[in-house]
């Protein structure tokens, strides 16, 4: 009886273990599996992809529509990092032969990050399936636009295949990018932290105007769109409650955590010199350091600012790589104790202002070597401008805020969950 009751035993356990391993969300490449890939029957295909493109079993989207006997997969096309991963950040790539495959590899990070009508020749759909961060700055969502922006006067369709916003649906933060101040890391008049999908963003992308205010009165285009939705995404999800597995969509993105922190110092990031943010270390923008600083009296200062939904440790490291290869570099981790309450993208100034006021001498823009970088993943100079004359971030706060109530109310058109 015993022994029964054991076996019994086991066999539930492992029917529990194997319901639970199942992913609460299913990504639109697996949908459009499910579908027998009727979409692009009869189709010729490109695809614009890179590591991050895998179903819930870690198979790329590259192997899935190159086996599939119902598609006709052509071309491959890379965002920068490439289609395989293998290119790091800011490396330019060429065109070239994929060894699994045979396929084409186009690059849309090297001469152009436009595809050309003969990259485009012989292609009747082209099929996007990156896995996205959330935030405005990342390189991505603009191949994206430009991909649908060279195919809508081809009408050669475009379809997304969807996949979840690590940093939810519902966090929205950071001002418009203004005229004059559109760039890759800038593209779309959106706030930094936007709160849809990437399916989401390409609906209102092409419903809004491709150009998003970057091209002066030319007039929109739209793309024939087509985006295959996920199913069992809901907005209050962070990646880690969908069950998926995180596939680094870029080397200093390696967690499923990360684009969190990557949305809260990535600006601070731009600022050369001035803070080192863990790239190089194995906490990359999980951490505010430098040699000079003293971790003890940072950390007070920032408490008394009393910000909601955030924690701070002090820490000592030295990267791996990167100027600071091998220095001990002191300062402070931190955390995210509340994330709904948690205004992400604020952190960097509070820690550019309590710098400013704890070491006049190593004011932030007193210190670096350059601010384009600044101003473009800010979307404006008013940001830097206006900081710069106090350091007080209750200068700018709320200019960062102004249109973040007017773009949740235009998006919610566009919400497909």
């Amino acid at each position: 009886m015993r022994k029964k009751l054991s076996s019994t035993l086991v066999l539930l356990v492992t029917s529990v273990m194997a319901f639970a391993a199942q992913p609460a969300v299913k990504t639109g490449i697996e949908v459009l599996r499910d579908h027998g890939f009727k979409e692009l029957k009869g189709k010729r295909v490109g695809l614009v992809t890179n590591p991050s493109g895998v179903d819930s079993n870690l198979k790329s989207t590259i192997e899935i529509l190159f086996e599939a006997p119902q598609v006709n997969l052509v071309a491959l096309f890379g965002p920068e990092h490439g289609v395989r991963g293998d290119v790091y950040a800011g490396g330019k790539i060429t065109d070239s032969i994929d060894e699994a495959t045979g396929l084409p590899v186009y690059s849309l990070y090297g001469a152009t990050r436009k595809p050309t009508p003969e990259m485009l020749k012989g292609i009747d759909v082209m099929v996007y399936d990156i896995q996205d961060v959330g935030v405005r700055s990342y390189t991505y969502i603009s191949t994206l636009g430009l991909v649908m922006e060279a195919c809508a006067p081809l009408d050669i369709e475009v379809m997304v295949l969807d996949r979840p916003n690590p940093l939810g649906g519902n966090k929205i933060e950071g001002c418009y990018v203004e005229p004059g101040f559109h760039s890759f890391v800038s593209q779309y008049k959106i706030p930094y932290v936007y709160g849809l999908t990437v399916g989401e963003v390409a609906v209102l992308v092409n419903e809004e105007g491709l150009n998003c205010g970057q091209k002066g009165d030319q007039d929109p285009v739209k793309c024939n769109l087509t985006v295959i939705p996920m199913k069992g995404w809901k907005r209050d999800m962070l990646y880690e409650d969908t069950g998926l597995p995180w596939v680094l969509p870029s080397p200093n993105i390696p967690f499923k955590h990360t684009p969190v922190y990557y949305a809260s110092s990535g600006i601070c990031g731009d600022l050369y010199g001035f803070m080192n943010i863990g790239v190089g270390y194995t906490l990359p923008f999980e951490v505010f350091g430098a040699l000079w600083l003293d971790p003890l009296a940072l950390k007070a200062r920032l408490e008394c600012y009393q910000m909601e939904g955030v924690a701070f440790r002090t820490i000592w490291y030295k990267p791996f790589s990167g100027s600071l290869k091998g220095e001990l570099v002191k300062g402070l981790q931190f955390f995210f104790t509340d994330y709904e309450k948690a205004r992400i993208t604020e952190v960097q100034f509070l820690v550019m202002q309590a710098v400013a006021e704890l070491w006049p001498d190593k004011k932030a823009f007193d210190i670096i070597k350059g601010y384009g970088s600044f101003d473009k993943v800010c979307g404006t100079d008013y940001v830097r401008k206006e900081f710069s004359n106090r350091y007080r971030f209750e200068d700018i706060k709320e200019y960062w805020r102004k249109d973040e109530e007017a773009f949740r109310t235009l998006s919610q058109k566009y919400h497909i969950y």
